[in-house]
């Protein structure tokens, strides 16, 4: 009989932290989408396809092979990489960085800075929240 109750927990163990993974992954790529759609905001106008070239890279998919920073790159299972630049657009770190003949123009990085502390909270909110819920649903 004991050993029922320790398969029981063991169960609802199982069930909440794939729960609450399930929760903050989703909360995480909200997150990179909001922060991708900051990082378009502040991005150069000049004809728009440094902007276009903003991507979010979700578990499992691939970077594109020129994207910065980085390259191409297979995001991990609990991985969501933003990245900006393709193979049309292959000049985001100078707009970014600047160089000796022109001034840095920064957009990528400022964009990260500025969502990065919300993004982190609002992940761990949604895991402990939904372990929580899933917890006393029992």
């Amino acid at each position: 009989m004991a050993s029922n109750g320790l398969k029981e927990t063991l169960a609802a163990m199982e069930r909440v932290k794939q729960a609450a993974k399930e929760a903050a992954m989703k909360q995480l790529i909200k997150g990179a989408h909001e922060v991708a759609a900051v990082q378009k905001q502040l991005a150069p106008k000049d004809t728009g396809a440094l902007a276009d070239s903003i991507a979010v890279t979700e578990p499992g998919q691939t970077t594109s092979p020129y994207s910065q920073p980085g390259g191409s790159t297979v995001a991990g299972e609990n991985q969501v990489i933003v990245t900006v630049g393709n193979s049309e657009v292959r000049y985001p770190h100078l707009v970014e960085h600047g160089t000796s003949e022109t001034e840095a123009q920064p957009f990528f990085f400022t964009g990260y800075r500025l969502l990065k502390g919300k993004v982190t909270r609002s992940t761990a909110s949604a895991f402990g929240r939904t372990a929580r819920r899933e917890w006393n649903r029992q």
